[in-house]
């Protein structure tokens, strides 16, 4: 696999815009990625690309860069508006891994506002839902989504992470999920009309792009609300809830961020992978980096080779319970091998670069202990929406 290793500093590229990429010779980087930075460094109105140490190559645009420009694309942000990775403590009084992933409640199936008015979780909700788009309410999605109950492994920071609540071996819920299909009917509407070119309008566009930025803050607290009711478990604000797929509207700058989280004096959770684990850090990005942190582990196989690899060297048995000894909740198998911890970077690495650039500081660790991805039904006893999320997973599994 073709790889770029070599520290970068600002370069000019064919316009006057530069690019940064913020890893190490250690760290995995490939050369169609950093490629790809050119190539979105190129557009007009370009002024700076930083790719961060998990990044990859994605469809149209590089996964973990952050790119600011005088000019709004909302292919750069792609069709996942508002992903992002929201953390939620949670108090149970005896944890069983085994018997907590039985109870995880079925979060492909969508709470309907009609059908489920008694269902506790829509407590969280305080206002209108965000666009008015009830399709997919409490659902984690496929590819890279994850719920995942963790524990507070090692604290790095003991007075940071005093001031989260946090200490050593508390428990914590993890949500990894975006706006569901909000935001890619959002780009679909743009590409059918205007394809990869900028935004007409761009005013229209951030009302619209903003109203599903705050649906994907409201889905993940409700997926968390049934999770904590479902475990036994009363729900909790989150400590951190960042999303890395939007665009912030700054003095005029555009400021589009796929796979990137904001850096500037936020707490984020940088993922890890299933059988690793996950770092909560302090995020002190300056300009240079576009104010922007790495998102997770980032990618080291497309699915397609993770796939053939992964069953060529694993069974489903091995990745449904891994070496750190958690669990993986997942019916789907193609799923498994797609997202096996192999198919990832070593986050360590990512950590250790953004670390050595000065863009954060690890406060604390989570170890996992139960991680959802979707529900483990009978072979042929999925319903309906689940073949419909199915689907929908096989048409934007590469998107982020």
């Amino acid at each position: 696999m073709p790889q770029h290793n070599s520290r970068q500093e600002p370069t000019p590229t064919t316009g006057s815009a530069t690019v940064s990429v913020f890893a190490s010779a250690q760290s995995w980087i490939e050369s169609d990625a950093v490629e790809q930075c050119h190539q979105v460094a190129a557009l007009d109105g370009m002024i700076h690309v930083a790719a961060m140490p998990d990044l990859h190559p994605g469809k149209g645009a590089p996964i973990g860069a952050a790119m600011a420009s005088t000019v709004l694309y909302p292919h750069l942000v792609g069709s996942d508006i508002g992903c992002g990775i929201a953390v939620f403590p949670v108090d149970l009084k005896r944890v069983v891994p085994e018997r907590l992933a039985s109870r995880f409640p079925d979060l492909d199936r969508a709470l309907d506002p009609d059908r489920d008015a008694d269902d506790p979780a829509w407590a969280v909700v305080d206002s209108d839902v965000p666009g008015g788009h009830v399709e997919g309410l409490a659902t984690v999605g496929r590819g890279n989504h994850f719920v995942e109950l963790a524990r507070i492994q090692t604290v790095l920071d003991a007075g940071h992470a005093a001031r989260l609540g946090l200490a050593a071996r508390d428990l914590v819920l993890i949500v990894h999920s975006g706006s569901r299909g909000l935001g890619e009917r959002i780009l679909r509407e743009h590409t059918e009309r205007h394809g990869a070119r900028p935004a007409a309008d761009p005013a229209t566009y951030l009302a619209r792009h903003d109203a599903a930025v705050r649906w994907g803050s409201l889905n993940r607290r409700l997926i968390a609300a049934r999770v904590a009711h479902a475990l036994g478990a009363a729900p909790t604000e989150p400590i951190i809830d960042q999303s890395h797929n939007l665009v912030e509207s700054r003095d005029g700058v555009y400021l589009h961020r796929k796979g990137a989280a904001p850096g500037d004096g936020r707490d984020v959770l940088i993922a890890g992978t299933r059988g690793t684990c996950s770092y909560l850090v302090a995020a002190h990005a300056g300009p240079d980096a576009n104010r922007s942190v790495a998102h997770g582990a980032g990618r080291k196989m497309s699915r397609a080779d993770a796939l053939r690899r992964g069953r060529a060297k694993h069974t489903v048995e091995e990745l449904r319970r891994t070496p750190l000894g958690s669990l993986v909740v997942c019916g789907d198998r193609q799923l498994l091998f797609e997202e096996a911890p192999t198919a990832y970077k070593r986050i360590e690495q990512v950590i250790a670069d953004l670390t050595d650039h000065g863009l954060a500081t690890p406060v604390a660790t989570t170890v996992p202990l139960v991680t959802y991805k979707t529900l483990d039904r009978p072979r042929g006893n999925a319903g309906p929406a689940a073949r419909r999320d199915h689907q929908e997973h096989r048409r934007t599994r590469d998107r982020s």
